[in-house]
């Protein structure tokens, strides 16, 4: 598949200006296993052709010869202008700990009418056409290989979003019908039932994959002639020869994809997967990619031993829609309610499932959701496993004030809850999800204002002091949640035992200025802390930090931690 990803280069971090008050991250960030790694984590999601155009010479590889609705078209973005953004130290300076790319694999050409939402092209990349290329128009396999050496130079992490659903739809620039031995015909589905979920086309737009069927399969003729056409026919048929011989798995379409998924895990070294539509797929399906990665990663980890430091086990975070903490919506405790059956994904190779019930829990109280989380999190039937916390993304139609009318609130909330936390690009310099005239989903998903970067500079540097504390701290994300004060509410995170050593003090809705903070048992009396958002150093008196330059957000770390540059 593709271009073999090569060794990883050094390059030194660049910190962008507003980072010189905030955490590096800490020894607990860094000796936690990979699990509270992972619980804690910061992953920022971005829609690839809408973040930033590196190369415009791509712009137009393939022809839009129909006119797009608004932002229903390809915009630019490519994969090069995630990498000039890694490379400019972006991410660190959010302390972000994972990237996720919307698809890069090759999708459909044409287009087709939705409706009143009008007619759209794959810039999302949820359309696939071939899953073992990278689409010309988000770029080459070099650049994707580049890109997730570049990430790992910079201690992040990179996901891929990975589909076994279904293909793109047939389009009006010939985009071939899937054969029926792959795709079953029209039956859409009514969500009442599991079968009504999984064995049904999603959309009328998609050709839903016969990821049930045992049978045999062919690949399917047009992929054969596209593959002769580059070069690569003989490799891919090999490659796929001995994936069958070694595994055993019948040639049945879902075990076509899963190699080919793993492949770019195998090629590139990417570390985790974010599954789409998951619960549209036989759950066991799920179990056996993330088996097949975990072997794939270990095959290019001892290929490449001057790999990313501070390995972590792969990692698989869900989208399963109407799915969260607190019986949110269809959950039920860990399990799916499909109305006939309940399913626990945690037990099919997810080691998080992504919360879709923040933004609804966001109406109550921080201090309310906070304990509510932690109940979950740590006593519930979610203990020990994670789930991704978010307040907008790019499919949910209810995100937490789209008018970012109160976006320092809500990052802060998003930032010092329980659960590891998805920012979803323009997140941290407000960008409006409420855009004129877009229709359905596009008002989620227009481009990264990159002077947005300077203009809304004190909302971006508000979420990276607050990342890089979250990045440092594990406790923060995976501890035990203490409340020590509700009005104003200052709270506590504590880790202790064998996933790692951390504690915090965190304090919101401050007056700014002089502050005293009670700590609790936290910290012990003389203890010498750092505020780690306004820099200032003071020492536990009475139980109490005294500080006198505070902001409306105190984070309180040991003065003495170790760090990591």
């Amino acid at each position: 598949m593709g271009l073999k990803a090569g060794m990883l280069c050094a390059a030194a971090l660049f910190s962008l200006s507003g980072c010189a008050t905030t955490s590096a991250n800490s020894t607990a960030s860094s000796t936690a296993d990979g699990n509270a790694f992972w619980r804690n984590a910061t992953v920022y999601f971005l829609m690839t052709d809408r973040f930033a155009n590196g190369d415009p010479s791509n712009d137009r590889a393939v022809p839009q010869p129909a006119a797009p609705g608004v932002l229903r078209g390809f915009e630019g973005g490519d994969i090069r202008g995630v990498t000039q953004r890694i490379e400019e130290g972006y991410f660190n300076a959010l302390g972000v700990d994972a990237i996720w790319t919307t698809p890069v694999i090759t999708n459909v050409r044409g287009s087709v009418e939705e409706g009143d939402w009008g007619r759209t092209y794959a810039y999302h990349g949820y359309w696939p056409l071939d899953w073992t290329s990278v689409d010309p128009r988000f770029g080459s396999e070099a650049d994707f290989a580049q890109m997730v050496r570049t990430a790992h130079a910079h201690n992040l992490r990179v996901f891929a979003d990975v589909i076994i659903n279904h293909a793109g739809p047939v389009t009006d620039a010939g985009d071939p019908r899937w054969p029926d031995s792959w795709v079953r015909p029209s039956n859409a589905c009514t969500h009442v039932t599991f079968a009504t979920a999984t064995a049904c086309e999603l959309s009328f737009t998609l050709q839903d994959i016969r990821t049930e069927s045992d049978a045999p399969v062919e690949v399917p003729a047009f992929l054969v002639e596209r593959w002769r056409a580059e070069g690569r026919l003989d490799l891919e048929m090999a490659e796929l020869d001995a994936f069958f011989a070694r595994t055993g798995y019948p040639r049945a379409p879902r075990y076509y994809i899963i190699k080919w998924l793993t492949d770019w895990v195998r090629d590139y070294g990417i570390d985790g997967f974010r599954v789409d539509t998951a619960k549209h797929v036989e759950p066991e399906i799920w179990a056996v990619l993330k088996r097949e990665a975990e072997i794939a990663l270990a095959d290019w980890r001892a290929r490449n031993p001057r790999r990313l430091a501070h390995d972590r086990p792969f990692y698989m975070v869900g989208e399963v829609f109407n799915f969260g903490l607190a019986n949110f919506d269809r959950s039920r405790g860990r399990f799916y309610d499909y109305g006939d059956r309940n399913v626990d994904f945690y037990t099919q190779g997810f080691d998080a499932l992504i919360n879709m019930g923040f933004p609804t829990h966001a109406t109550q109280p921080i201090a309310d959701q906070y304990a509510l989380y932690d109940r979950e999190l740590r006593l519930g039937e979610f203990a020990g496993h994670g789930v991704l916390n978010y307040i907008a993304s790019h499919d949910d139609h209810q995100p937490l004030d789209p008018a970012r009318r109160n976006i320092r609130e809500n990052a802060t909330r998003l930032l010092l809850s329980p659960g590891a936390a998805q920012i979803y690009y323009g997140d941290e310099v407000a960008r409006s999800l409420v855009i004129p005239r877009t229709r359905g989903d596009a008002t989620l998903r227009s481009m990264f204002d990159w002077n947005a970067v300077r203009t809304n500079a004190s909302i971006l540097d508000h979420y990276q002091r607050l990342g890089r504390f979250r990045q440092a701290h594990v406790a923060l994300g995976a501890g035990r949640h203490i409340e020590i004060s509700r009005a104003p509410l200052v709270f506590g995170r504590v880790m202790e035992g064998n996933e790692g050593t951390d504690r915090i003090v965190a304090a919101i809705g401050l007056s700014s200025g002089a502050v005293r903070i009670p700590v609790g048992e936290i910290f012990a009396e003389d203890e010498q802390l750092r505020d780690a958002y306004s820099g200032e150093v003071t020492r536990v008196t009475g139980g109490h930090a005294n500080l006198q330059n505070a902001s409306d957000v105190v984070l309180l770390e040991r003065a003495t931690q170790q760090r990591r540059q």
